[in-house]
């Protein structure tokens, strides 16, 4: 910081990184713990850092129960809303508390015992939440899967944690269809090697779907069958680091990574966040639209709001459509939301739809203190939009399924920093952010690099990956030793202030959602005309990256006379195989890839030709006439 500037901020931060077991000593006392943690960081073990080693709790004790042991059982603690069926609930923590021992002791009826896993695929219903925090208070491992993911994806995830049980709803409700869960978690189970031995539906009346033996109603096993027998479950201590949940983000190839989150170390991490950066304090109300199905979800509409006390909205719906552009503004007025948590994409599509922010003026948010995007790069125009409708900060935070909490951000609950478009500002006391160039340095300000996190991690963050060690380290911490490495590029200024530019890998992020380029190519792959494809992600104003597939036809194949069917058929297996959050609408049949002379698809060199850029030619290109044929097809008609 210069200048002075910041003197809050930068002494709390210097003391995270000077003394981070004091810090975090400090910091766990916001917690209930079962057996208090007297050692803060086990480092006897490299690269594997442990949190409060010594320590016991229970986090669903400490996100419900203990608000209704304090008096408080009253509040709200979850406001269920649902314009895409027109539903709207208000749910206590004494309430809540109810919903969710009863929905545990039904899950001990089933043999769910501390440790096993419980696969949740779930849309954005209460049910979603009370099935996870049952799990939390068994001291059972939740793996929540996103609605949108098709048959293998979901057999993909279902193959690693191997539930016990699946928690399903019957479908998910969009605004202009239903998509039915029941049939593609029967196809998921079918292809996948190992099988629950329950599987829960949740009937929805828009599309009630049929059960089979293994299966249970929701309704009949909470209320006629297990309930009667099986008394409300207690909380089960577990260790601080025990797992909570596992959650899975693509890998570049293979097989989805199964992400691991403590118990202890999230706790204190989250409700230090609440405080600190997103400045919430017990009964105010965060609205976070987002879905349970990813890491935002997880942290900031179910664990973060409602470890701090605080009320928290559970949203089915969408930012435009569900009725219209100011759907938003009218969920932050209604419940008196303090603040909003969604992905720039969001805004991308209200300012399409009501871009002079009329349907701003007819909502009352004199409650509301600040907008936080995060999920991908907030573009500067997205933010001006954004600041110049509310007149409030807008905030951007950037951090990763992995961390499972903010890397950098605005402080605004220590104190609110000069907002630089661009940036999310500065690193988050207790990370210690640096870009580093090839050789593991350390750059000059405005140099770009590799930002990596120089180990340990604070609380909260992946200490490794569900039953994989060594992918772990080969994944994240090979590249730089005693670094993790986050796999996006940019640089820091003079102020300290972070700039990331994008993904250094091939993940996609489409709309916030992270997508291997490998799993997409392995559905185009499968199509018998295929003969090898590669997909790239290119800049899209409203989505911020899009999937485009460039595919080489199986020699014989008649590219002029079958080439549309091809496309249509390559589009539809795509939505099939890894669903419809994919939006590939654009393939391209070509003669044939660029690539090294070691193989290697120079995805990187024909992304950045489709955004218009010119790239340096790598040296080690097999055949540079391939990229010059492949320049005019990227780069669109007028090139």
């Amino acid at each position: 910081m210069s200048d002075g500037a910041a003197t809050a901020y930068q002494s709390i931060y210097d003391a995270s990184l000077r003394d981070p077991e004091a810090f975090w000593r400090e910091a766990a006392g916001a917690i209930d713990w079962v057996t208090t943690p007297t050692r803060i960081l086990d480092d006897t073990r490299p690269p594997f850092y442990r949190w409060y080693p010594d320590a016991e709790l229970n986090v669903c004790f400490n996100a419900v129960d203990r608000h209704v042991l304090a008096g408080r059982g009253d509040q709200p603690a979850i406001r269920y809303d649902s314009p895409v069926t027109g539903t709207k609930a208000t749910i206590t923590y004494a309430e809540l508390l109810d919903r969710v021992s009863r929905f545990a002791g039904a899950l001990e009826g089933l043999g769910v015992e501390k440790g096993d896993r419980v696969v949740i695929y779930m849309p954005m219903v209460p049910e979603a939440v009370v099935a996870m925090l049952a799990c939390a208070r068994l001291g059972a491992v939740h793996s929540v899967v996103f609605g949108g993911f098709a048959p293998q994806e979901l057999a993909a995830r279902i193959e690693d944690a191997e539930p016990k049980v699946v928690v399903s709803a019957s479908c998910g409700v969009e605004p202009s269809r239903i998509v039915e869960y029941k049939p593609m978690l029967d196809e998921a189970l079918r292809r996948s090697s190992h099988k629950p031995e329950s599987v829960i539906v949740l009937q929805r009346e828009q599309s009630p779907a049929e059960v089979g033996e293994r299966d249970t109603d929701w309704e009949e096993m909470t209320w006629d069958e297990v309930y009667a027998d099986a008394p409300a479950a207690e909380c089960t201590t577990v260790a601080a680091t025990d797992p909570l949940y596992i959650l899975y983000t693509s890998g570049t190839t293979g097989k989805p990574k199964g992400i691991y989150r403590d118990s202890g170390g999230y706790a204190v991490a989250l409700r230090w966040s609440m405080a600190n950066i997103y400045d919430v304090a017990p009964g105010e109300t965060m609205f976070t639209a987002s879905d349970v199905g990813w890491v935002v979800g997880h942290s900031y509409i179910v664990y973060a709001p409602l470890l701090t006390g605080a009320t928290t909205v559970l949203y089915e719906g969408k930012p435009v459509g569900t009725p219209d552009a100011g759907a938003f503004w009218r969920v932050i007025e209604e419940y008196g939301a303090v603040c909003l948590f969604t992905a720039p994409t969001a805004f991308r599509a209200i300012k399409k739809e009501d871009s002079t922010a009329s349907k701003l003026a007819e909502h009352d948010l004199s409650r509301f203190r600040a907008l936080f995007l995060a999920g991908e790069r907030l573009d500067p125009d997205t933010y001006e939009w954004a600041s110049a409708a509310l007149g409030k900060p807008v905030i951007d935070n950037w951090w990763q399924t992995e961390t499972g909490w903010p890397i950098a951000a605005n402080p605004e609950g220590i104190e609110l920093l000069p907002i630089k478009a661009g940036s999310p500002t500065v690193a988050v006391p207790g990370y210690d952010v640096q870009v580093l160039d090839g050789s593991g340095d350390p750059v000059a300000p405005g140099v770009e690099g590799a930002i990596c996190i120089k180990l340990p991690m604070p609380p909260g963050t992946l200490p490794t990956l569900w039953g994989d060690d060594d992918r772990y380290v080969s994944s994240y911490l090979s590249a730089y030793p005693g670094y993790y490495l986050t796999g996006d590029g940019g640089y820091l200024d003079e102020d300290g202030y972070l700039y990331v530019m994008g993904r250094t890998d091939d993940v996609l992020n489409v709309a916030g959602h992270r997508l291997s380029t490998g799993s997409l190519e392995a559905a185009l792959a499968g199509h018998e005309a295929v003969a090898e494809c590669a997909v790239i992600g290119v800049h899209d104003d409203l989505k911020g990256q899009v999937p485009r597939a460039l595919v080489v036809l199986k020699s014989g194949v008649d590219a002029d006379g079958d080439g549309d069917r091809i496309k249509r058929e390559l589009v539809a297996r795509v939505r099939a195989e890894v669903g419809p959050v994919a939006a590939l609408h654009q393939v391209d049949i070509v003669g044939a890839l660029p690539k090294t002379r070691s193989g290697k698809i120079l995805r990187k060199t024909m992304r950045e030709l489709a955004d218009g850029h010119t790239p340096a030619v790598p040296a080690t290109i097999e055949d540079p006439a391939v990229l010059e044929t492949l320049t005019p097809v990227l780069r669109g008609p007028s090139a």
